[in-house]
C-alpha cells in the first residue's frame, strides 16, 4: 500500500479500538505493533493523557492481544 492508501484505509476504521499505554513503554508498544501488524491496522497518538499514549487498532482482537502483552501498563 502507498502512504496515501494507508491513510485513506485508516480513516475508514478510525477510531477503532483504543488502548492507552504508559508513556515509558512507547517504544516497546510501537515495536510490538510493527512486528505483528501492518501499518494500516494500527495507529499511535502520543500524550493523550498524563503519562499515557493511545494505540488504536482496527480489530478488537488486536487490541485484546496488545492488552495481554502490556496488561498492567494499560488502563483497561
Amino acid at each position: 500500500m502507498t502512504p496515501q492508501q494507508i491513510f485513506d484505509y485508516k480513516n475508514r476504521w478510525m477510531p477503532g479500538f483504543e488502548v492507552t499505554l504508559h508513556s515509558d513503554l512507547e517504544r516497546e508498544g510501537k515495536d510490538w505493533c510493527k512486528r505483528l501488524m501492518g501499518k494500516e491496522s494500527w495507529h499511535f497518538k502520543s500524550f493523550t493523557n498524563i503519562y499515557q499514549h493511545s494505540f488504536y487498532f482496527e480489530k478488537e482482537i488486536m487490541a485484546q492481544n496488545f492488552i495481554m502483552e502490556f496488561g498492567r501498563f494499560t488502563n483497561q
